[in-house]
């Protein structure tokens, strides 16, 4: 793995993660993940049993998928989540391999038969070039025949739904304060979470990319994914206007089941386009 010297962004401050940890990752929404896990296996079939959870976080969606056999390695770059996952996994007793490393540099050239990012982890950098090099290290980590999986909260749903501000409590009492704005043409969105804490306010402000579903799609195609997929759901519903989540399925040709598969789609790679969006300024 090559290890990247870069300028910090709002991702490298772990106390973010620390005091946002109950609101982004309720006792709920880890107990989700068995349920969610058996769907995604069910809706990318993957190409053996070695799975790559990419930005996994607390481990929730690593866990779960290993109590269901699989062999999961986890990547997240940030300490404090890693060793909340570690903690997680084994008490729940199971074997996870957990790396601390970045989504732009980590690959292990056809090493996975699933690559999953989930929860909107995808989108991050302030540079959008840097999306594409993250695809693209998820295809070449995938074996022929693997899937990739990217689950997100897409533009069409976030134009219908977007609120400047919103506010939600947490049973402790402390109350989360959001604030969202749209710039950079409707390509990203800017958030401001207010904490009020025992009387005390602590403020985060955060960045990423917005994909829309043909977006999306545009870039799995030019890092080389085939037969990519769209739907609205874990349930594998169509992706429409009113779909809650982007869910886009990727997968690397080299079967003979993708050969024969008439829904996929060779590889092109639309130079006008995509050629602009490497050799851009970053965003």
């Amino acid at each position: 793995m090559k290890t990247v010297r870069r300028k910090k962004e709002w991702f490298d401050d772990e106390a973010f993660w620390r005091e946002l940890y109950p609101f982004m990752f309720s006792a709920r929404r880890i107990a989700e993940a068995d349920g969610q896990m058996a769907k995604v296996v069910a809706l990318t079939k993957p190409a053996g049993k070695a799975v790559l959870d990419l930005c996994c976080g607390p481990g929730r969606c690593s866990i779960a998928l290993a109590k269901k056999g699989f062999r999961v390695t986890g990547v997240d770059r940030t300490a404090y989540l890693l060793n909340k996952a570690r903690a997680k996994g084994r008490a729940a007793g199971v074997s996870v391999e957990w790396v601390q490393n970045d989504m732009r540099d980590f690959v292990r050239p056809g090493a996975f038969g699933l690559v999953i990012n989930m929860f909107t982890s995808f989108g991050y950098f302030e540079d959008k070039r840097e999306d594409v090099t993250v695809l693209e290290n998820m295809f070449a980590s995938l074996r022929p025949g693997g899937a990739c999986l990217i689950e997100v909260l897409g533009k069409e749903r976030l134009a219908k739904v977007l609120q400047a501000t919103t506010s939600s409590e947490l049973p402790d009492g402390t109350v989360v304060v959001e604030r969202h704005k749209i710039f950079d043409d409707w390509t990203r969105i800017g958030n401001e979470w207010l904490i009020l804490r025992n009387g005390r306010v602590k403020t985060f402000k955060f960045h990423h990319t917005i994909y829309s579903g043909q977006e999306l799609r545009d870039r799995l195609e030019w890092a080389g994914f085939v037969d990519v997929r769209l739907y609205g759901n874990l349930d594998g519903d169509e992706y429409g206007p009113d779909a809650e989540r982007l869910i886009a399925i990727g997968r690397k040709a080299g079967s003979k089941r993708l050969e024969k598969n008439p829904g996929a789609k060779a590889h092109h790679r639309d130079d006008s386009f995509f050629g602009a969006l490497k050799r851009s300024s970053p965003a």
